[in-house]
């Protein structure tokens, strides 16, 4: 079998906001990680990265974006480098924009897991090598992409459908909100007052439903807005870095922001369950809907493939 030759209209770009690519592009994107996916299951090999190297940085720890990285440059045919805050000279005090400038003399491609979405953008304005952001307080672009991946595998397209979002209004409700509104996609974010998605996201969202004819809505309700949806989606209440605030928060949305067999009987029959993962059952998710929706375990599976596409294109 011929191997797909991929577009080089992306190459040595940044993959920061799922917003900074046109809905054709965010398509193709998903193209390129079903063929990757394809091939991997099939025992193929697809080494568009061969020759190449990634520095993988971490502030944040991580499982699934940490070995989804590593795993996918390797089947790519390239090598990762795992670069931890604590073994890096950014740890104690070198300025970002000199890391970058190193690191593109000795890399192909970078990818960030950090904080503050400030350090990703300085990292990509000194570096002349792609920036992919693994994560940070404002985005979760790759997760997402991986999402919308799992969403058309298992209901056969993006465009129409209805996706609720159940809890804090974090970087997963921002970056399902860009992704979803790119797509075509009504979405429907519902958080408590106080925790609501920053408002310049939700601006730019809306500007991309109007012209996509998708949809995009803040409520306090989960229920109003579970309603009629096709996916339902949650993440736990305190992500890493807000430990200290845990006890509160589990007061604000304990027993309101969970999705249970009460919200999913909101939702349209057959509506899927989404999570990023770790799920805190029996806070944001109770144990038996979590059991039920298998489908939770594909999207987490699909972080590899979505992520691969991401590398082949920006780095080949």
């Amino acid at each position: 079998m011929t191997a797909m030759q991929l577009k080089k209209d992306y190459a040595g770009r940044d993959f920061i906001s799922l917003l900074d690519y046109s809905a054709a592009d965010l398509q193709y994107f998903l193209e390129v990680a079903d063929y990757l996916k394809a091939e991997h299951k099939a025992g193929r090999p697809t080494p568009y990265l061969q020759g190449k190297t990634m520095g993988l940085i971490f502030e944040k720890s991580s499982t699934r974006t940490r070995v989804s990285f590593e795993a996918g440059i390797y089947y790519l045919g390239g090598q990762g480098l795992f670069l931890s805050s604590h073994d890096l000279q950014i740890g104690r005090g070198e300025p970002i924009k000199d890391t970058a400038r190193v690191l593109s003399r000795f890399l192909n491609g970078l990818m960030i897991r950090t904080f503050s979405h400030d350090i990703v953008l300085e990292l990509a304005q000194y570096a002349n090598i792609p920036v992919i952001n693994g994560l940070t307080d404002l985005l979760h672009p790759c997760q997402v992409l991986a999402d919308l991946q799992t969403i058309r595998e298992h209901k056969g397209k993006l465009a129409g459908l209805k996706m609720a979002f159940i809890g804090d209004g974090n970087n997963m409700a921002h970056s399902l909100m860009n992704g979803g509104a790119r797509m075509g996609m009504q979405v429907a974010v519902a958080c408590p007052e106080g925790y609501r998605p920053d408002a310049a996201v939700v601006a730019a969202a809306e500007a991309a439903a109007a012209e996509s004819g998708g949809s995009v809505q803040v409520l306090a309700d989960p229920l109003a807005a579970a309603a009629g949806a096709d996916v339902i989606y949650t993440d736990v209440w305190a992500s890493m870095g807000q430990e200290a605030e845990k006890a509160e928060r589990e007061k604000v949305f304990g027993g309101v922001y969970q999705v249970n067999d009460e919200l999913m009987a909101a939702a349209n029959p057959g509506a899927m369950v989404l999570h990023c993962l770790p799920a805190h059952r029996g806070e944001e998710i109770t144990e038996a809907v979590f059991e039920a929706h298998p489908e939770i375990f594909d999207e987490a599976e699909n972080r590899l493939y979505a992520q691969m596409a991401v590398m082949a294109l920006l780095l080949a």
